[in-house]
């Protein structure tokens, strides 16, 4: 099977598994999003899940955001890790949003990266499910994933994005690096990863790690 044909087993197999994945955070607009995927660093979606609703019901938007102080906001949001610095992001990136962009997020991947507490991939993720442009958020599945399926060199996340956007056609992007989540949580986990299960592995990934976990 040549690469070519792994990446279109890839996007058959993962078509066929999550037809219509769903966006895993929960929100209701762009500004209650770009909140969501900060907050979700080194943090699952599930508890981000359960913590945005007591957030947003006091601050929706950057307006009511900027209302509470730091420590209030910190003292909400403290469940999901790395409270600190989230809190002085997500007041940060409000002010700005309501001084320089009318309260509204910007739907340009620089000006999103400009904001304080927001990388790429949080910005990346922001442009694709917010506003549908085409964008390859890599997260720690995916690069695992890409690694795995030998379709990346697994040396960094700026590399496995290159890879995944030079492999996979762009109209797809979008869907695709939800699927790979999906696919990750559910068949080869970082950790307790049983390659029987893993048929995409199993059918296009790397002889050495198909050794090791045979032996």
């Amino acid at each position: 099977m040549n690469k070519k044909e792994k990446v279109q087993f890839v996007i058959d197999t993962l078509e066929e598994l999550y037809p219509n994945p769903p966006i895993p955070l929960s929100h209701t607009d762009p500004y209650t999003l770009l909140i969501s995927v900060l907050l979700s660093a080194q943090s699952t979606d599930a508890r981000v899940n359960q913590i945005t609703p007591i957030l947003f019901a006091k601050a929706n938007n950057p307006y009511d955001m900027i209302k509470l102080t730091e420590e209030e906001i910190r003292a909400i949001i403290k469940p999901v890790g790395l409270s600190p610095m989230k809190a002085k992001g997500i007041y940060g990136l409000s002010k700005i949003l309501v001084e320089k962009y009318g309260g509204d997020v910007p739907s340009d991947i620089e000006a999103l990266e400009s904001l304080p507490a927001v990388g790429h991939k949080t910005a990346s993720v922001v442009m694709s499910q917010a506003f549908g442009v085409p964008s390859f958020p890599v997260d720690t599945h995916i690069h695992r994933l890409m690694y795995r399926w030998n379709l990346s060199s697994g040396k960094n996340v700026v590399q496995t994005e290159k890879d995944a956007k030079r492999l996979f056609p762009r109209e797809l992007w979008n869907k695709l690096h939800l699927q790979i989540i999906y696919y990750g949580r559910e068949y080869s986990p970082a950790r307790g990863w049983d390659i029987n299960k893993d048929l995409i592995t199993r059918t296009v990934g790397r002889k050495s790690l198909l050794q090791k976990k045979s032996s």
